[in-house]
């Protein structure tokens, strides 16, 4: 069991996941010498190099049809969108292409890969860069929605996005990044939910940064 920041446990399962499967490998805007918009692929290029650690241009359209397309050949790619406010330039890729290719296709073809972004206000980052978008891809099918709130959140549910064999959107609130947690490093289910504190008199249901202010 380690303690260490959400940030943290997402570059370190990152690192470990890719040097678990060789088919792993992040592409988006400034993941490899940048190391992320924050900081949540530091090292990773220095480690794997420039064709696992892949930065992209401004053309998140483009960069999000490359993944969908690595994908159905067999990769694992993990796409970072810098903020996830961008995912708005990608939503073909997304909602038509990798949602929709299993079922198309009567299930002979797969799209694993998961699309990360940073989400949610409280930073100062202005309208266009602090949105959560959640809500738009629950209504899509096909694809599977995670916003992990705590360290070792993060860790396991990333751990089980990145093997999972269709199309995540893994958001996380900037608001969570430097939070510490307990990780364990084990995978964890998706779409199982967590009891984090015990009572008999009232229940609350949340999410990512919810799960934080409803335990304050």
């Amino acid at each position: 069991m380690k303690r260490m920041t959400m940030r943290e446990a997402i570059i370190a399962t990152l690192e470990e996941e890719m040097q678990r499967d060789a088919h792993v490998f992040v592409m988006g805007e400034d993941v490899g010498r940048y190391g992320g918009g924050f900081g949540a692929t530091q090292g990773l290029q220095k480690r794997f190099g420039e064709s696992r650690v892949m930065d992209m241009p401004i053309s998140e359209g483009a960069f999000m049809n490359m993944a969908v397309g690595a994908a159905m050949a067999g990769e694992r790619p993990v796409v970072e969108f810098m903020f996830s406010d961008f995912v708005s330039e990608a939503m073909d890729g997304i909602v038509n292409q990798a949602a929709k290719m299993r079922f198309m296709t009567g299930g002979q073809a797969s799209v694993p890969l998961v699309i990360r972004g940073a989400c949610g206000g409280g930073t100062g980052a202005a309208a266009q860069h602090s949105q959560s978008l959640e809500a738009w891809f629950c209504h899509v099918p096909g694809l599977k929605v995670v916003m992990p709130a705590a360290a070792g959140d993060a860790a396991g549910l990333l751990r089980t996005a990145i093997r999972d064999d269709g199309p995540v959107v893994f958001l996380e609130h900037k608001l969570c990044y430097d939070i510490e947690g307990e990780v364990d490093g084990r995978a964890i289910p998706l779409g199982k939910a967590d009891v984090k504190r015990r009572g008999r008199d009232v229940t609350i249901v949340t999410y990512s940064y919810g799960v934080i202010k409803a335990m304050s």
